[in-house]
């Protein structure tokens, strides 16, 4: 029952990413915008996240419900759009599959009993997951981690980690080791990015950087965080590079490595460290 609960969820939250990236891409460009004309203004406005009405992004018709059925009315319009016949991007469906996919995966793999604050915890984090993916998203099509998203994302996280620390009976340490395993990677990061001068790493990653150190846990989970993501990272830019797609210099968004690796923290840091310790001990 739960799994399938998250299914739809994890659907529905999909669909919701991808209406959420482009119209903060789309906010974001004609905000840039120093004049801006009526039309453009009514455009604007209908953009909101909160009140705008699905649109497509084409021709910008209005909706209806038949078209917004996760992964089906991409299915049953053939990837098109039923008023301009335009073609729907296939990241719509696959955003969709993952983000259902990562909620079961999350779900089955949690690492701690699922009772009583333990499910505020999940819950938190599985909100988390839908930032992940819309900074995802974001920064594979744009190159970008918009502050709009990181900086709630961020508040999420502190209140969790507050959460946490209250409601456990060695609050104190829980909440020194995720500010130590923030402070251990936001340091680094921003190391890194001075150093480089911006080469290395963004802006977005630095800012990005310490909540995925509170989420980690601790200061040797935050550097684990850094070492899955750079593999991650490897096991993206090898292939491409040995396709012709991709050289030394070429620009492959970080942002998402981080944040898989994060996931895999969050769910099996824990075991690691310990199997690590186990075999560091018997030697």
């Amino acid at each position: 029952m739960v799994i399938a609960l998250l299914i739809v969820f994890g659907l529905s939250l999909g669909s919701f990413v991808n209406a959420l990236v482009w119209r903060l891409h789309e906010q974001a460009e004609l905000s840039r915008r120093k004049k801006r004309t009526k039309q453009q203004a009514e455009y604007l406005h209908d953009l909101s996240i909160s009140r705008g009405r699905s649109m497509c992004p084409h021709c910008h018709h209005e909706l209806a419900a038949k078209d917004l059925v996760p992964v089906l009315s991409w299915l049953s319009l053939r990837g098109k759009c039923r008023y301009c016949q335009k073609p729907i991007s296939w990241q719509y469906p696959l955003v969709e599959l993952l983000m259902a996919v990562i909620f079961v995966f999350t779900y089955l793999y949690w690492p701690l009993t699922l009772s009583g604050q333990n499910w505020v915890q999940f819950a938190a984090f599985l909100v988390l997951l839908v930032g992940f993916m819309a900074l995802s998203v974001y920064d594979i099509l744009w190159f970008l981690l918009p502050d709009r998203l990181i900086a709630p994302l961020t508040f999420i996280a502190v209140v969790t980690v507050l959460f946490v620390s209250f409601t456990s009976h060695d609050g104190l340490a829980t909440f020194a080791n995720a500010a130590g395993g923030a402070t251990v990677i936001a340091i680094l990061f921003y190391a890194l990015f001075w150093f480089s001068k911006g080469q290395w790493i963004g802006g977005g990653d630095v800012k990005l950087a310490p909540m995925l150190g509170l989420l980690a846990g601790n200061p040797i989970k935050a550097l684990l965080v850094v070492f899955f993501a750079s593999l991650i990272g490897l096991l993206v830019a090898v292939p491409l590079m040995i396709r012709g797609k991709a050289n030394r210099s070429s620009h492959i968004p970080f942002g998402p490595c981080l944040m898989a690796a994060a996931l895999l923290v969050v769910l099996f840091g824990g075991n690691i460290v310990h199997a690590y310790e186990a075999v560091f001990t018997l030697n």
